[in-house]
């Protein structure tokens, strides 16, 4: 799973921080892309052959995870589907370590298992950790977008008023103040009619505001928090359609904590996260690292 960075003299993650991606990036003397897995008779190689463009930008060792979790996610590789690690490295035109090294992350997101006298296949999506970033990524372009919708919306009810209400006991200024610089970036979006600037600075805000609660166990949500929102486009707040009442919810929620009003950071929270519940939403495009 992946969590929110640290920044050394806070504590806290930066701005920015929270967006790099997992993956090492593929040795030098690898080809700078995959190739899809092309051929009519392979059901990876039609879904592969849909997906190459996605994956520019990653070393080889993320682009292959990058497609094969997608395919997974899509249903194109459904459960139990066998992966024989020499056609994929044939097909992709990899080495085998790359192969090897691209399923022990799928493996470890609990997508695939790998068995002596069995090899490695798909697993069902109860086995999936759904909770990872890269998973909630793949789903939210798959065809359990609205599933996974629905899902983070209990899952944020759940630990942000929580959050916020913690948060209020702290009294934290530098917290406070990398807040209110949140507020002030989404502010000058929402003037300039940026969606996606008022998004990504939305969802730092609601990553920074968790890791602020004091409790470890919160912290290690607010990765998963800040994924669900950048990719996203904000499934509840509504904040790729800015609008001041979000705005003023924020706001709100920042003068509760600078007062140490627990009850009333939890409220702005709440209202903050049914104030636009309803409106439609825009998920912008995968992101490229």
């Amino acid at each position: 799973m992946m969590t929110a960075a640290r920044s050394a003299d806070s504590g806290l993650a930066g701005p920015g921080e929270l967006d790099s991606y997992p993956y090492t990036e593929a040795p030098a003397g690898e080809r700078a892309a995959l190739r899809s897995w092309g051929g009519t008779e392979s059901d990876l190689g039609r879904a592969a052959s849909r997906r190459g463009a996605a994956s520019r930008g990653r070393g080889l060792h993320g682009q292959l995870v990058q497609q094969l979790g997608q395919m997974i996610v899509s249903g194109d590789l459904g459960a139990d589907r066998p992966l024989v690690p020499e056609e994929i490295g044939q097909r992709f035109e990899v080495s085998r370590t790359v192969v090897r090294e691209s399923l022990r992350v799928l493996e470890a997101k609990g997508l695939v298992s790998a068995r002596p006298n069995v090899g490695t296949r798909v697993r069902p999506v109860s086995d999936w950790n759904l909770l990872d970033a890269d998973i909630i990524e793949w789903r939210a372009f798959g065809p359990q977008r609205d599933d996974q919708r629905r899902e983070l919306e209990d899952l944020r009810w759940t630990i942000e008023p929580l959050a916020a209400r913690l948060a209020a006991g702290h009294g934290r200024e530098d917290v406070q103040q990398r807040l209110g610089d949140m507020i002030e970036i989404m502010g000058h979006a929402m003037g300039q009619g940026d969606a996606i600037t008022f998004s990504r600075a939305d969802a730092e805000f609601h990553a920074l505001l968790i890791q602020a609660a004091g409790n470890r166990m919160l912290e290690h949500l607010s990765g998963i928090v800040y994924a669900a929102l950048h990719v996203s486009g904000g499934p509840v707040t509504g904040c790729d359609r800015p609008a001041e009442a979000s705005l003023g919810h924020h706001a709100r929620i920042v003068e509760a904590l600078a007062s140490g009003d627990a009850a009333g950071a939890e409220s702005a929270m709440r209202q903050l996260l049914v104030g636009h519940a309803d409106g439609e939403r825009v998920v912008p495009a995968p992101r490229e690292h």
